[in-house]
C-alpha cells in the first residue's frame, strides 16, 4: 500500500480513507468501469471518479461506522505488485484469507500528453497454475472489505430487554455530519497516476520467480496464466509500452494473459475465473493431457475477496502479502516441488 499511504501521508488524509471510498463506489463506480473496459480513459473518466472520492455520505460513514468500529480493513490497497493490481496489507502476516476478506480495485488513466508521474504440499507440479499476475504497469485493484456494523446498534435494556437503537432524526444527523472535519478534496487525476508510477515496479521476488518458471520446459513446469484487472490506456500512451527497463514484456512470461478490461468482466466476478478455466483446459488438452479442473490450479493473489472466488470455484490458494510477497514464493516452492528463489535471496529469508 506505499502508493496510497504514501498520498494520504503528503496530503494529510486519514489513514485508509482512499481504499475504503473507493470500496464503497463498487460494483459500478467510474474505478470498476473502467476496469471493465466499459468507458474510456479521458477527462470524463477523472471527473467521475473524483466525484467518487468526495462522496460525502460515505465520509460521513467513514467516520461512524468504519472508525468507530473494532473490527480492523483487512486488506489496504496497495499498487506495487509487479505493478499489475493492487496489492492489498493481509489482515495479519501469517494467517489464510477468511471468508470475510474483502478487496476493491481500480484504475485510470489521463490523456495523450500526461508524463508517467495452502495448501497441501504435492510431490509434482499441478498440471496448471493460476498465477499471480505481474504485469508491469497494468492498473490497480482494490476493493477493500466490506467493514462489518458496530455491535453498538444495540440500545440498553430495557426492564432487562435489550431493543435495537432507532435511526437517527435528521436533525441528529445533520449534527453528526456539521461534527466531521472537512470531506477531503482528493484530485482523481491526481491519485490515480501516484499509484500508477508505483505499479510499474516489479516486485523483488515474486517476478523473478517468475522469470524461473518460465525458463523451464513446458513439460517440466505447470501452465502459466494471468488474471489481472486491467484498464486500456489512450492509442500512443507511453504506459502502453509494457516492457521493463529490460526489455520484458510480463504478458509473454504467461501462457495465458487474461486482462478484464479486454474481455468486460472483472475479479472477483466468478466469470472471469471460469473464462480463464476454459482456456487452461483447450491448452492441456492441446498438449496431450486430460483437461483441467479448478482443482488442479494453484490461485495467488493479494485480495481476500479474489481469494474467496477461486477457493468457492476448487481452487487451491495461496495469499501475497504486501512486504512479505516472498513468503508467498516459498509456499509455491513447496506446492509445487520447484525452485523460484536464488540463493542468495533463500538465505536471507530462511
Amino acid at each position: 500500500m506505499e502508493a496510497i499511504t504514501a498520498y494520504e501521508n503528503k496530503h494529510t488524509l486519514p489513514r485508509d480513507w482512499i481504499n475504503y471510498v473507493i470500496s464503497k463506489s463498487a460494483p459500478n463506480g467510474y474505478w470498476q468501469r473502467l476496469e471493465r473496459g466499459e468507458i474510456q480513459m479521458n477527462q470524463d473518466f477523472f471527473k467521475g471518479f473524483t466525484a467518487d472520492l468526495r462522496n460525502e455520505q460515505v465520509w460521513r460513514d467513514y467516520h461512524t461506522s468504519f472508525r468507530n468500529s473494532k473490527k480492523k480493513l483487512k486488506d489496504v490497497a496497495n499498487p506495487t505488485q509487479l505493478g499489475d493490481h493492487v496489492s492489498l496489507k493481509a489482515e495479519a502476516a501469517n494467517t489464510r484469507p477468511t471468508n470475510q476478506d474483502r478487496g476493491s480495485q481500480g484504475p485510470g488513466g489521463s490523456d495523450n500528453n500526461h508524463p508517467p508521474s495452502k495448501e497441501p504440499s504435492s510431490p509434482r507440479p499441478s498440471l496448471s497454475k493460476l498465477a499471480k499476475d505481474t504485469t508491469i504497469g497494468d492498473p490497480v485493484s482494490i476493493e477493500s472489505e466490506e467493514v462489518a456494523q458496530s455491535s453498538s446498534n444495540i440500545s440498553p435494556s430495557v426492564n432487562g430487554q435489550s431493543t435495537p437503537s432507532s435511526s437517527p432524526s435528521p436533525l441528529q444527523a445533520a449534527s453528526t455530519l456539521n461534527s466531521l472535519p472537512p470531506l477531503p478534496e482528493i484530485d482523481g487525476e491526481s491519485l490515480f497516476w501516484s499509484m500508477m508510477d508505483h505499479s510499474r515496479k516489479p516486485d523483488p521476488y515474486v517476478f523473478p520467480a517468475l522469470l524461473r518458471l518460465r525458463k523451464l520446459s513446458p513439460k517440466e513446469r505447470p501452465i502459466l496464466a494471468a488474471l489481472s484487472n486491467t484498464v486500456i490506456f489512450p492509442p500512443n500512451h507511453p504506459y502502453n509500452r509494457l516492457s521493463d527497463s529490460k526489455g520484458r514484456d510480463p504478458r509473454s512470461q504467461f501462457d495465458i494473459f487474461i486482462a478484464s478490461a479486454e474481455v468486460g468482466m472483472r475479479k472477483p466476478n466468478a466469470d472471469i475465473y471460469k473464462l480463464t478455466l476454459g482456456k487452461l483446459d483447450n491448452i492441456d488438452r492441446e498438449r496431450g493431457g486430460s483437461g483441467i479442473t479448478a482443482e488442479d490450479c494453484l490461485f495467488l493473489d493479494d485480495i481476500g475477496e479474489n481469494l474467496k472466488t477461486a477457493r468457492d470455484l476448487g481452487m487451491r490458494t495461496i495469499k501475497v502479502v504486501l512486504g512479505k510477497t516472498w513468503r508467498a514464493v516459498k509456499e509455491l516452492e513447496q506446492a509445487t516441488g520447484l525452485e523460484m528463489m536464488d540463493e542468495k535471496t533463500r538465505r536471507s529469508k530462511l
